[in-house]
């Protein structure tokens, strides 16, 4: 097959097709044309970097996957290098979702404070002669009303 049809079939360009050949990932083979030709194996092999790509693998990731396919096993993840690549993922992973957890506490802590904040506010202010609650980001010159 063509580098068109390669592409479609696979769910992606022909420029990356190209950058993947580039990168040698795929192989750039060509017909006595000089037309770039491919085969259900290359497909395969596209599909891998594709599905990694698509869960948030690096390209140069793929490439343990790619060799593993090109060595004739018939998944490109059942290679020791490629397990080795899943580990540090789910490393990386985990670590990420640590973060977002701190990240959301913090977020939590701030929207429980200002929630407290404004309670005191609307609080002081029904007390006869109380002051009356101020938004700070209300726009200079419009109006400002009680909350």
């Amino acid at each position: 097959m063509r580098i068109g049809e390669l592409a479609e079939r696979a769910g992606t360009t022909a420029r990356a097709v190209r950058y993947y050949e580039a990168r040698g990932l795929l192989p750039a083979r060509r017909d006595a044309q000089g037309h770039r030709v491919y085969d259900e194996r290359d497909l395969k092999l596209l599909r891998q970097i594709r599905t990694l790509q698509d869960f948030g693998f690096e390209l140069e990731e793929t490439r343990p996957f790619v060799e593993c396919l090109r060595a004739g096993h018939p998944q490109g993840d059942s290679c020791p290098d490629s397990l080795a690549v899943y580990r540090r993922k789910l490393d990386e992973l985990d670590a990420l979702m640590a973060e977002l957890r701190a990240v959301r506490e913090r977020v939590a802590g701030q929207l429980a404070r200002a929630e407290r904040a404004r309670d005191a506010l609307v609080a002081e202010a029904l007390v006869p002669g109380g002051p009356e609650p101020r938004c700070e980001l209300v726009p200079q010159g419009a109006p400002e009303g009680r909350e």
